[in-house]
Parts: structure tokens; sequence; C-alpha cells
């Protein structure tokens, strides 16, 4: 039998904030089928999760330029652009964390996000700052679903992982969070969040 929850720990990306390149080049590159290859061959997500890794933007980009030399306006662009790529927070979501927060439940968060631009993020959204605290995977070298990040995150905050409960948009990072001996839900929607912890003992 699972243990009641005591630590409750949200992803941010497609959880509380929405987040899609595509909208930071759909003036860039305006034709669907272009940008998918662009998105496929040149800016890829395997390229980008290495920033979230820790990996600089200047050496980042500076790799991709030298393998796609025609393409440097549009590769500095995924950086320059960022802020367009995460629009709004989900208000629904955001309502949750924040009424868990203020029922005295212990909140943290744990995200892959690139270092400076999780600090844009906090600027932007307050709710970011608003839990006991975050790892944010660029800072320590870790990303998701390796079990290293969530033991790193259950020592940082004195986590019992049986107690914990994580909330990811991921399949891979949640059943990642089980192999880590912690408690996991995949997020599908705000609604749906609500009524899982319900089941968990866990009003919000």
């Amino acid at each position: 039998m699972s243990q009641p929850i005591r630590h409750i720990v949200f992803d941010i990306g497609k959880v509380l904030v929405h987040y899609d390149p595509n909208l930071a080049f759909l003036d860039i590159i305006p034709d669907p089928d272009e940008r998918r290859w662009f998105f496929e061959h040149v800016c890829t997500h395997e390229w980008n999760l290495e920033q979230d890794r820790g990996r600089g933007w200047p050496e980042a980009e500076a790799l991709l330029i030298e393998t796609h030399p025609g393409h440097e306006q549009r590769i500095r662009s995924f950086r320059r652009n960022w802020p367009l790529m995460v629009p709004y927070a989900y208000e629904d979501s955001v309502a949750i964390l924040r009424s868990l927060i203020a029922k005295g439940h212990d909140v943290t968060l744990l995200t892959n996000f690139a270092s400076d631009t999780f600090r844009e993020a906090q600027a932007r959204f307050a709710f970011l700052k608003e839990g006991r605290g975050a790892t944010v995977s660029g800072d320590i070298g870790l990303i998701k679903p390796d079990r290293a990040i969530y033991e790193h995150h259950a020592r940082t905050f004195g986590l019992d992982p049986q107690a914990t409960l994580f909330i990811d948009d991921s399949p891979a990072n949640v059943e990642a969070a089980r192999q880590a001996g912690w408690q996991a839900l995949q997020f599908t929607g705000a609604e749906k969040l609500k009524a899982d912890l319900k089941a968990l003992g866990v009003e919000a």
C-alpha cells in the first residue's frame, strides 16, 4: 500500500506553462512542411535537450552553424525568439499548485530547462518562485528521465521518495520517477489532476 503523500513535485513545461517551439518560427518559416523539416533536421529536440543538460547556447549554435551554415540566422532565432515558445501559463494548473502551497503542502519543481531560460521564465511567471524550490536540469547537468536527477532532487529537498508524488506530462518521466521509488501521475489536464490528487487523499 502506498504511503500518504507528504511531498508534491511538479514538472513545468506542458504542466504549468505552455511550450511549443513552432510558435517562435511561424513568421520565420511560414510553410509548415519546411518548418517541420527544420525541427527534424536542424534545431532538433535532441539538440535542444543538450541545453537542458547544461550546454551553453554559443556552443550549441556554433555546432549547428558549422553543419548547416545556410541556416545560421534561423538557428540563432531559436534562442532569440525563445519567449514566443512559452506564451502563457495554464491558469487552472497554476491554481492547483497555489492551492496546494496555501494548504501547507510541501511543493517543489523538477524540470528539464536551460539555466538561463528558466530564470527568464521565473521573471515572467511568479508562481515558479512560490514553492519550496526547484531542481533545474541545466544547473546540475542531469536531465529527466535519468534516475539520478530524481535522486538528486530528493536529497536536495529532503524528500522521502515513497511519500513523494511527481506530476509530469511525459510517460517516460513518470515511469522513471516510479523506478526511483516515487509515486507519480501523468498530467493530461487540470481537472483530471485534481481528481487524481483527491483519490490519493490530497485536496487541491
